[in-house]
C-alpha cells in the first residue's frame, strides 16, 4: 500500500487486510508494554491545516506505539499562515526526510495532490480533506461494527448483510462519504437519513437508500445507527429551522433509543453535540460504541502506518515483526462496488 487517500477506490481485499492487521495491533495494545519496534527509524509527520484533537492525537499515539519519530505540524503559527504554499511545505518535509505524511486539509483533493505531485516521496494518509473523505474514520467504524458483531472471531470477515443507517448532516460529512463507500465494499446495506436540505443534490452514484424520517428508519431494524455531528462551522445558510426542531425530528433521544432492536449499536464519530443530534442517554448507554471507536482508531491507524511503511516488506500470509501474527487480506474477490 503506497498511500491511503480514500475508501471509494479501496479494494475489498485491501480493506480487509487493514482491518485484520488492526486486529493484530489491538491485541498488542492489551499487553503491559504497548510499544512495538516496528517503525523504529521512520519519521511520521502530522500535517494539519484544520483544527483537530481526536484524529491528530490518535495518529500520534499510533505512530509512537510503533516506535516512529513523530513531527506535529500545525498550520496556525507556521509559515502557512504567512502564505507558504502546499508545495513549499511538502518540499520542506521532503528535505527533513519524512517517511509518511498524515494530512488534514480544508480543500477536497489536497492529499491526492500531495501524493501524486512528485513534491514528496513519502507515503500519504488522508486524515480528512474538505467535505470529500476521511478514510481511517470509516475503517475504524467498520472495525468497530465487525468487532461488536463477531467478537474475537472477526478476522477475515466482511460485513455482508449488516444494515447500517447513517443519520444527520450528510451534505458536509466526509465521514458519511467514506463510510458509504467502505461499508458497501464490505457488503453492508447502507441507508442515509437526513433533512432534504442536508442531502447532496445528486445521489445517483451513491449505493445507498435515502430516507427523511428517522422513526421509519429505526423501525426498519438497523444493526448500527451512526449519528453525524451537525457541522455548523461549514454552514453558511439555514439548513433547518432551529436546533430544537432538528433534535426533535432527527435526533437520537431516549424514546428512539428504546425503539432500536435489542442488538443494535449506536455510533458517533465525534465530537458530539449532546442534546442536538444525540442525547446523553444514547451517548452513554451500553449500546454506544463511542469510546470503543476512539480506542479502535489507534489500532486501525497503527495498521495503516504499518502497511504504508513496513507492510510492503511482508507479503500476505507472512508474519509481521510487530505482532508475530499473520497478515492476511481475506479472500481475493473482484471489487464490484
Amino acid at each position: 500500500m503506497r498511500h491511503l487517500l480514500d475508501t471509494q477506490t479501496l479494494a475489498r481485499t485491501d480493506a480487509l487486510r487493514i482491518l485484520d492487521v488492526a486486529e493484530d495491533m489491538a491485541d498488542t495494545q492489551r499487553r503491559e508494554v504497548k510499544k512495538l519496534p516496528t517503525l523504529r527509524g521512520k519519521t511520521v509527520v502530522n500535517l494539519f491545516f484544520e483544527d483537530s484533537t481526536r484524529t491528530r492525537i490518535s495518529f500520534e499515539a499510533a505512530a509512537k506505539r510503533l516506535s516512529a519519530d513523530v513531527i506535529n505540524f500545525s498550520a496556525k503559527g507556521s509559515s502557512v499562515s504567512k502564505g507558504e504554499s502546499l508545495q513549499d511545505t511538502a518540499q520542506t518535509l521532503q528535505a527533513m526526510g519524512a517517511d509518511a505524511v498524515v494530512i488534514r486539509h480544508g480543500a477536497s483533493g489536497a492529499p491526492r495532490t500531495l501524493a501524486t505531485s512528485g513534491w514528496i516521496s513519502a507515503g500519504v494518509v488522508n486524515a480528512g480533506d474538505g467535505t470529500h473523505e476521511h478514510p481511517t474514520q470509516a475503517l475504524l467504524d467498520a472495525f468497530t461494527i465487525r468487532k461488536r458483531r463477531f467478537g474475537d472471531d472477526s478476522r477475515g470477515r466482511d460485513l455482508a448483510g449488516v444494515k447500517v443507517t447513517i443519520v444527520g448532516d450528510v451534505l458536509h460529512s466526509r465521514v458519511a462519504r467514506s463510510n458509504v463507500w467502505l461499508l458497501t465494499t464490505l457488503g453492508a446495506q447502507v441507508t442515509l437519513v437526513a433533512p432534504p436540505t442536508l442531502v447532496p443534490q445528486d445521489m445517483s452514484g451513491w449505493p445507498v437508500q435515502v430516507r427523511y424520517d428517522l422513526d421509519e428508519a429505526i423501525a426498519a431494524g438497523p444493526d448500527a445507527l451512526m449519528m453525524l455531528r451537525i457541522q455548523l462551522e461549514r454552514m453558511n445558510a439555514a439548513y433547518f429551522p432551529t436546533e430544537r426542531e432538528y433534535s426533535r425530528r432527527w435526533g437520537l433521544d431516549a424514546r428512539r433509543l428504546q425503539a432500536l432492536g435489542a442488538d443494535s449499536i449506536v455510533m458517533h464519530p465525534g465530537p458530539m453535540n449532546r442534546g442536538l443530534e444525540i442525547s446523553a442517554e444514547a451517548a452513554d448507554s451500553p449500546r454506544s460504541t463511542v469510546l470503543e471507536q476512539v480506542a479502535n482508531g489507534v489500532s486501525v491507524r497503527m495498521a495503516a502506518l504499518y502497511l504504508l511503511l513496513a507492510g510492503a516488506e511482508h507479503g500476505a500470509g507472512e508474519t509481521t515483526p510487530a505482532t508475530d501474527a499473520p497478515v492476511t487480506g481475506g479472500e481475493e474477490k473482484e471489487n464490484t462496488r
